[in-house]
């Protein structure tokens, strides 16, 4: 059995918050196709600020950079596969640089729409054809690069922000090509009950949910409104760890590559508490949330722990 990262913890696992909201709010450009692991490239120690900042602010864990990255968009900036490699190692480097020993690194997996680099994680629509063919698509798009990330040594793969069952069924059959890798999976919702591509949030538990190289399965970067509802499905058909991280709400704009709106008007901590007692072990959050509301969380878990 895999061993799992969070044995160690006697009750909840706080998680960093968005990665690119804070890079953005000091002064980096993530308006290219790369996102934030553009700076893996162009300004790695601003990355390592901020994963000091989450921990500074609480987190257990941070999530590493290469959440956008993957060989094909970094062959178009010129990158071949040995220094493409080289990066996804350096997201974990610098993940590790930042936590300080006093964290777990986390290294991320994006979905195919974060490859795209056009908004198709919010809606699973990748136009890949038949379910055979876009599992096999996705299977060797996702492969080589949790292989590379797995290589680097992090203490679990963020498998994250999954919106398609059947992308869901490719990355499975990828895990059962590695070998004592521990990962967790967490899924991209439309809202209480559905992945982003229509699939029943429980089909996709159940996908994932039984692999024994996960650790946690639950949802992220999704509204704070309806994340509760979706971990009390995840903690009623899975005996792992859930794990949750919602983003601050509203909607993403694919072109300016930005985030309007906002469901967090009292903070993250209420909702970090609801998430809880929901059934939720690995709590956090994503796109929007910031260092004060991973600090305004971990006071709430723990106060109430």
């Amino acid at each position: 059995m895999v061993r799992d990262p969070f044995s160690s913890f006697a009750d909840v696992v706080v998680l960093d918050g968005g990665l690119a909201t804070q890079l953005e709010a000091r002064g980096a450009d993530l308006s290219d196709e790369l996102w934030s692991a553009r700076l893996l490239l162009d300004d790695p120690a601003l990355i390592v600020d901020v994963h000091r900042a989450y921990v500074e602010a609480g987190a257990d864990v941070v999530i590493g950079a290469s959440y956008q990255a993957s060989f094909e968009g970094l062959a178009r900036r010129g990158l071949d596969r040995d220094a493409a490699g080289a990066l996804f190692a350096r997201s974990v480097d610098l993940a590790r640089d930042g936590a300080q020993g006093r964290a777990l690194v986390a290294a991320s997996v994006g979905p195919y729409g974060a490859v795209l680099a056009n908004g198709a994680e919010y809606t699973g629509d990748y136009g890949l054809g038949e379910a055979d063919t876009a599992r096999a698509f996705l299977r060797d798009l996702h492969g080589p690069r949790i292989e590379a990330l797995a290589a680097a040594g992090p203490d679990v793969l963020a498998i994250e922000t999954i919106p398609s069952i059947v992308e869901a069924e490719a990355l499975v059959q990828v895990l059962d090509t590695l070998s004592d890798v521990p990962a967790w999976v967490s899924f991209s919702c439309r809202d209480a009950g559905r992945l982003n591509d229509g699939t029943p949030f429980s089909d996709a538990v159940d996908v994932v949910a039984g692999h024994p190289w996960v650790v946690a399965v639950g949802v992220n970067c999704t509204s704070p409104t309806a994340v509760a509802g979706l971990v009390r499905v995840a903690a009623e058909r899975s005996t792992t760890s859930i794990v949750a991280y919602p983003n601050k709400g509203g909607d993403w704009g694919a072109v300016a590559k930005r985030w309007t709106g906002n469901d967090l008007p009292d903070g993250l901590g209420p909702v970090a508490v609801e998430l809880r007692q929901a059934g939720a072990r690995l709590i956090g959050g994503c796109c929007g949330t910031t260092p004060s509301d991973i600090r305004a969380a971990a006071d709430a878990l723990r106060s109430a722990a």
